[in-house]
Order: C-alpha cells, then sequence, then structure tokens
C-alpha cells in the first residue's frame, strides 16, 4: 500500500516516536474496505502514525483487527475493540475466552505468523511488535500495520511509559480515549504503590529464568530491566545483558549474588503448556544457601504475564502483584 503524505501533520509527538493528526469522523460518509459487507465510517482527517518501522497512516476507523501478538491482543480486550484474529499458538490465562472463539481467527505462530491467512482475513489495521519486525513489509502490503515500539531485549528504559503511551495512542484510533485514559491512571496507581515499597525496602532481587532445569539471568540491561528501572526493585546482581533470553547461568552464581528476593520464570510452564514448577523442582544445597530460600522469598511468577506478554495492561498488574509478593512473604 503507498501511503499519502500530502496531509499536514497535527497534534503533539508522543513518547516513542508516535504522532498523531486529528481524527475527527465524518458522519455519514461510510465506504465499504477490503471487500467486506460491512461499511465503516472514514475519517475527516487521516491518522497519521511514526514508530520504529515506519508510518501508518489510517483513513477509516479499524473494523477488523488482526494482533500479531499476545500483549497486542490484551490491549485490545482492556479497550474492548473485538479481535478479527490473532496466533493461537501461546494465549495466556487471561486472554483463554479467544482460544475457542470461532469468531477470532488463527494466525498461527506469534514469532512466524501465517501469511495466507492474515491476507485472507482482509484486515484494516495489523498490529505487531518487534518478534513480527521482519514481516513488516509484506504485512503493510495487505493493510495499514502499526509497530508497538515496545524493546523486548532491554527495558531498562521508558517501560512503563510506552505501554502507557501505547494505550493512550490506541484509545485513539478506537474512539476508547476516555477508556485508555483509565487504564493508565489504574496503572500508574499500581506502579506507585509498588515503588512505595520497593524504594523503602533494603531487599535485593534477581530475576532468573528457568527452562528445562537451567536458569538464565536478567539484570538491569534485560527484558527485565524495567523491574529494577521502573518498579523501583533494587538489583542482588549488576551484570548487564541485553539478550531477549538472558544470560545463561549456574546455580553457583544465584548463591553468590545471594539475592533477598529470588525471582523466578518458569519459560517451559509455557513453552510446554503445564503447571509452573515449584520449590521443590528446583532445589539444590546451592540455592537453599541463599537468604531468598531461607527467608522463603522465592516467588515462582506467572509465566503467561512475565514470559508470553509482559508488555501489556493485564500482564502488567499481575507482574508488579508478583513483584509486591516478594516483599510480603
Amino acid at each position: 500500500m503507498k501511503w499519502k503524505n500530502k496531509y499536514q501533520r497535527l497534534g503533539v509527538v508522543m513518547l516513542v516516536a508516535l504522532s498523531f493528526t486529528g481524527c475527527q469522523e465524518k458522519p455519514k460518509d461510510q465506504v465499504k474496505l477490503n471487500d467486506q459487507t460491512q461499511k465503516v465510517i472514514k475519517l475527516k482527517t487521516p491518522l497519521v502514525i511514526e514508530h520504529a518501522l515506519g508510518t501508518t497512516q489510517l483513513n477509516y476507523r479499524p473494523q477488523r483487527v488482526a494482533a500479531l501478538d499476545m500483549n497486542e491482543a490484551d490491549f485490545l480486550d482492556q479497550l474492548d475493540v473485538p479481535l478479527a484474529g490473532m496466533p493461537k499458538d501461546y494465549i495466556p490465562h487471561f486472554l483463554n475466552t479467544y482460544k475457542q472463539d470461532k469468531n477470532v481467527q488463527d494466525l498461527g505462530a506469534i514469532v512466524q505468523p501465517n501469511m495466507e491467512k492474515i491476507y485472507a482475513l482482509k484486515p484494516d489495521l495489523i498490529l505487531m511488535t518487534p518478534l513480527q519486525a521482519n514481516q513488516y513489509q509484506a504485512l503493510s502490503k495487505i493493510a495499514p500495520t502499526l509497530h508497538y515500539d515496545v524493546n523486548f531485549n532491554n527495558s531498562q528504559q521508558h517501560h512503563m511509559d510506552t505501554i502507557k503511551t501505547h494505550m493512550i495512542n490506541l484509545g485513539k484510533i478506537f474512539d476508547r480515549s476516555e477508556l485508555a485514559q483509565q487504564k493508565v491512571a489504574e496503572l500508574d496507581e499500581k506502579i506507585k504503590q509498588v515503588q512505595q515499597i520497593t524504594t523503602s525496602r533494603p531487599e535485593k532481587a534477581l530475576v532468573v529464568l528457568h527452562n528445562n532445569g537451567a536458569f538464565s539471568h536478567f539484570g538491569i540491561q534485560s527484558r527485565y530491566g524495567f523491574i529494577f528501572h521502573d518498579l523501583g526493585v533494587k538489583p542482588a546482581s549488576t551484570v548487564a545483558d541485553t539478550s531477549l533470553h538472558g544470560q545463561p547461568i549456574s546455580s553457583e552464581f544465584i548463591q553468590q549474588a545471594n539475592p533477598d528476593i529470588l525471582y523466578i520464570v518458569d519459560r517451559t510452564a509455557v513453552m510446554e503448556h503445564r503447571p509452573t514448577i515449584n520449590i521443590e523442582n528446583v532445589s539444590n544445597p546451592l540455592l537453599r544457601q541463599t537468604k531468598a530460600w531461607k527467608t522463603g522469598k522465592v516467588v515462582f511468577v506467572d509465566a503467561d504475564a512475565w514470559y508470553t506478554t509482559a508488555a501489556s495492561p493485564t500482564s502488567m498488574q499481575i507482574l508488579m502483584n508478583d513483584v509486591l509478593k516478594g516483599y510480603r512473604l
């Protein structure tokens, strides 16, 4: 699709390089879109959105939306926007109602969505994240495609602001601005609650991923960097890591870091669709020497919220509750 640049851009340039122009609807100006039988309302002024992969222009209020990531699916769910299609390989428990919903088409896998199914869906908007970045050009030929500029490799900077900004942006796109502002306010309140506890307490924490018996560490510059930067959790290790899957570590690493709180993300539970492990599954002499183990502050977090998503409103609420568990046990 060729994007027209002749419209004057208005609005305020928002965080993560997103800018909007006015989007007042023109009453009774309706046309068919993508050969679908339903009609959609044409915007009086096109909505222009700048993001990390380019510029997306919307001439109509989207009606058939394809969400290629569970974070995007959660945003739409929270804004009460219907989904036309989504990948159904790893649906988090808080979106489980969509799994058997025949009105929501299965678009394949999150990392490798089925392009033929997306094309057949005839969406008028595609929402994607960096996990599908290499398909952006192909997706843009099917429908206007919006990239969510969240950094899964290093969330140290502006993770929460990115989530809130995306919520506001989607609220404008789908005429749900008031609801979006409400959701942002709820996140702000929860963040404040967490920060009041973490900043006043001396405990230091370690975030590790457990995968088929092996551990990986996620430090201050990793996909979970926002836990330390935005939520105020004090790190037990200052080792930096920007890998999507963390830095492979041994139990000795954990023992030497000696965290007051140990957060364990069970990746295997997600990938193999099985229950989360418990303390008996990972117990060994080195881990039992840590302060976290001795004081019972080993938290097996919600793997769907931490691993499958971790950049959406519902996942953030769950994740922050998990963080607080480490201070309350």
